[in-house]
């Protein structure tokens, strides 16, 4: 019995040790796998930063690029801080030649475009050897025109729609129908003013007077900065300042614009460099590649509350 006894626990140790084995095995494969992978997806994105940054630099001459599409808010691809970081890489670079901020926006935030078109003045008197042009592609409306009165030149297509220079402000009343189905609104406020403009009240003449005031002050900041850029050439007549918006052929003609062109066209034969760099950070092939992998989730969250009026829109 005991050299069955010793049999059967030596067979059992060298079970043992061969399990153990295999499991420190598996683990270190497990290991030299996740590190191979590792060292493989940093070298993929060090290559595509190096691209990104490839594409961003011209070291001889280059027309410099910034895209400003879609609404003008402080979240969006089209904020003030994205284009302005754009901005200012695309004029510090040594080979730009000049820059075309290409526009494609209905407006949104008074705010983003006052910071947008100061810094564009800004880095023109620091910069007066490099041209500032804007293209506008479908729309350059209200806060979209905004920005590209700070140029030295407007170029549109005769189908792009340019113009909408005024301030709104929206919203809704709902008292008609509360009393038609019979609900009562309750709010409790300090300070006689903090229900402003509630939907479920009836408007306060000196409530709508002072956002009246409010609105007239921002549309005179607006009527101001077009008046500057465009100085001489603007034609006015009235209802420019009112709202409206023309065609690319008829703004030229009212001198909100002065002529027609491409992004291709400006580069080749107004600021004689055909190369086109794209300076728009959002452009970066690293951070979508990044975002994928979910390594900047959190700079993806965002506001779920906004406002519920939206100024030069």
């Amino acid at each position: 019995m005991a050299d069955e006894n010793w049999e059967r626990t030596v067979l059992e140790q060298l079970a043992r040790d061969a399990l153990d084995e295999r499991r420190r095995a598996r683990r270190w494969g497990i290991l030299f796998r996740s590190l191979t992978f590792g060292f493989l997806l940093a070298a993929l994105l060090a290559g595509l930063v190096l691209i990104g940054a490839r594409e961003r630099v011209c070291l001889e001459k280059c027309t410099a690029l910034v895209e400003v599409r879609g609404e003008l808010d402080a979240v969006g691809r089209a904020s003030a801080e994205r284009v302005i970081a754009g901005l200012q890489a695309a004029f510090k670079n040594s080979g730009t030649r000049g820059v075309v901020v290409r526009i494609n926006s209905p407006g949104g935030s008074p705010v983003q475009a006052g910071q947008i078109h100061d810094e564009m003045r800004r880095l023109r008197s620091l910069h007066p050897d490099t041209p500032l042009y804007v293209v506008v592609e479908e729309i350059a409306a209200s806060g979209g025109y905004y920005v590209a009165a700070a140029a030295d030149r407007i170029y549109v297509d005769k189908a792009s729609v340019i113009g909408s220079i005024g301030v709104i402000m929206e919203g809704f009343g709902f008292t008609g129908a509360m009393e038609k189905v019979g609900v009562e609104r309750r709010v409790i406020t300090a300070g006689e003013n903090k229900a402003f403009l509630d939907p479920f009240e009836p408007v306060d003449p000196r409530q709508h007077t002072h956002v009246q005031g409010m609105l007239d002050d921002i549309h005179q900041q607006f009527i101001a900065a077009v008046k500057n850029g465009r100085g001489s050439r603007l034609k006015e007549q009235p209802g420019m300042f009112s709202g409206l918006v023309w065609n690319g052929k008829r703004a030229i003609e009212l001198g909100l614009a002065d002529g027609l062109g491409s992004l291709d066209y400006v580069a080749r034969e107004v600021v004689k460099a055909e190369e086109v760099v794209d300076f728009t950070p959002e452009d970066n092939i690293a951070e979508r590649v990044a975002r994928r992998f979910g390594a900047t989730l959190g700079g993806q969250i965002r506001m779920a509350l906004r406002e519920s009026w939206v100024p030069l829109r």
